[in-house]
């Protein structure tokens, strides 16, 4: 079947006719993003005082891991589905349901009771930031002209940097002020201000074939993702990979994985086609950023544990010096046009990879002498180097799809962020755990079995047991083993982002005509040329 363009409804041709209010729209649709966003990085400073059992749950730390991880988990299994409605019913649509859905589950977020309540009303936010991810880059996909696109979607890219620098702060001026739960209801007035943001400036896109929906297709990928990737969250756990806990969902979710994809390939009219990635832009362009991803979340996570363990800076100390990685994004993001324009994107996203491998790599020369300076630094250039790549490979992967699967493109854009940031904790923390543990053994030798376990659980557990026994001398072993364990995570690290730029050489070869990139439209991928036949 022959795709038609999207037709304008509403008022989108009125809408499109001036610049100022094109950005207009764009503007809506970064404050809805970086809502989203926010939300994923907030509670980390809520933390402590949730486990206040005075002023907060009582939650013990297993509660308060899965608390932060089901909004990750529910936000990439349904980025998916969130795409897949965006094509049939238009982004527009979808994301007002997923900013009143945000809305509705803040509230309840903010006056839970409990760690459960919590972790379940934290999924549900996902949700809601699962239907307006790939709704508000459809948006900007489809708002702005060809000639402002890369630019647009490097602003939105931009909403990542900014969140990561205010969840902490926003977070820890809501606590000192007021209680725990203001670190929802925050949420209210912004998504007040998104939602008459959207009924006046945002136009209606809809599509002349609107897609056919697939309940059992998206129920298989939904589900198959999301358990994916809680085996993996498991696997991160001190049970390990071989644990059933992990397994069990590892192999059920590959096996709906794998059913989804056969099903979807068989299909006329697919509710999701997976057969995007025939298409070796949008293939490689999605693995890179997984991978990217991978590496900047994992790191991040050591590098915390780092600043505050073997450096000894408080929380708030320690997220300042790693806020500097989000203003490296952010000035990545803004240059990255007028990089991508004079190296081209192909070669200014191989840069942009290499500059982030590097500084993943640099974590094997720092000790506990390191000046912080260094480590800011570092983690600016960390954030620059990948500024550089999310907008123009993101804008490139988009122009590769027809017009009317910018939902679904725009679903795995999304999806592949929290998914690879996802593993990379989960990974990473693994290959770190493992690498200290090994390390750290050696010095246990003497201790009574009771504390040699609970000390060989993590570097902050070792101190633990050594002030609770009085051996200064583990303290040193400690932090001796925490560098050792960070250097080998760090090598793999570094090792997995080159893959990034192997990829992004490989599959982003010079077209061999730009007459359908300039149209903005992109070229069909293969799946969409065997539909016209």
């Amino acid at each position: 079947m022959r795709h038609r363009p999207a037709t304008p409804a509403g008022g989108e041709g009125r809408a499109m006719a001036t610049s100022a209010r094109q950005w207009w729209t764009v503007a809506v649709a970064v404050l809805a993003q970086t809502l989203v966003l926010l939300d994923n990085t907030v509670l980390n400073v809520a933390m402590e005082t949730l486990a206040d059992p005075v002023h907060g749950l009582g939650a013990s730390s297993a509660d308060l891991a899965w608390a932060n991880a089901s909004y990750s988990l529910v936000f990439a299994a349904g980025s998916f589905a969130g795409g897949a409605l965006a094509d049939r019913y238009g982004p527009r649509r979808i994301l007002v349901t997923g900013l009143v859905l945000l809305a509705g589950a803040s509230t309840l977020a903010a006056f839970s009771d409990g760690a459960t309540e919590l972790t379940v009303t934290r999924g549900f936010m996902g949700a809601g930031g699962a239907l307006i991810t790939p709704a508000t880059l459809a948006i900007v996909t489809r708002a702005s002209a060809p000639a402002d696109r890369t630019r647009a979607i490097a602003v939105w890219a931009s909403a990542g940097g900014a969140a990561v620098a205010l969840g902490p702060v926003v977070g820890g001026a809501l606590l000192t002020r007021f209680w725990w739960g203001s670190v929802f209801l925050v949420n209210l007035p912004v998504v007040a201000v998104c939602l008459l943001g959207t009924w006046l400036l945002v136009p209606g896109l809809r599509y002349a074939d609107r897609r056919v929906l697939d309940p059992l297709g998206l129920a298989l990928s939904v589900l198959g993702l999301g358990l994916v990737v809680y085996g993996v969250i498991r696997g991160g756990r001190p049970a390990g990979w071989s644990s059933p806990a992990t397994l069990l969902p590892l192999a059920v979710g590959l096996a709906l994985l794998a059913t989804f994809v056969m099903s979807q390939s068989r299909r006329a009219a697919p509710g999701f086609d997976v057969r995007l990635f025939a298409e070796p832009r949008f293939a490689g362009g999605t693995v890179t950023l997984l991978l990217l991803f991978f590496g900047l979340a994992g790191q991040l996570f050591y590098c915390a544990f780092y600043l505050q363990g073997v450096h000894g800076l408080s929380t708030l100390a320690a997220g300042a010096v790693m806020s500097a990685a989000a203003g490296g994004i952010v000035l990545g993001n803004q240059i990255s046009p007028a990089v991508s324009r004079l190296l081209a994107v192909r070669w200014c996203a191989v840069a942009g990879i290499l500059l982030s491998s590097i500084t993943f790599g640099g974590y094997v020369f720092f000790d506990e002498g390191t000046p912080v300076a260094w480590i800011a630094g570092m983690l600016f250039a960390q954030g620059a180097g990948i500024g550089l790549v999310v907008a123009p490979m993101t804008a490139e992967m988009m122009a590769s799809l027809p017009p009317r699967y910018t939902g679904a493109g725009a679903a795995i854009n999304a999806a592949a962020r929290p998914v690879g940031s996802t593993l990379g904790v989960a990974v990473l923390g693994s290959v770190l755990a493992t690498a200290y543990r090994g390390a750290i053994r050696p010095s246990l030798t003497d201790l009574p079995p009771g504390s040699r376990e609970t000390a060989l659980d993590s570097a902050e557990a070792t101190r633990a047991v050594a002030r609770s026994l009085s051996r200064p001398d583990l303290l040193a072993a400690a932090d001796r083993a925490y560098l050792h364990a960070m250097y080998v995570t760090a090598a793999w690290t570094a090792l997995l982002s080159v893959a990034g730029a192997v990829l992004v050489i490989g599959y982003f070869r010079p077209r061999p005509s730009t007459t359908e990139a300039g149209s903005g439209h992109g070229a069909a991928p293969s799946s969409d040329r065997a539909h016209r036949g």
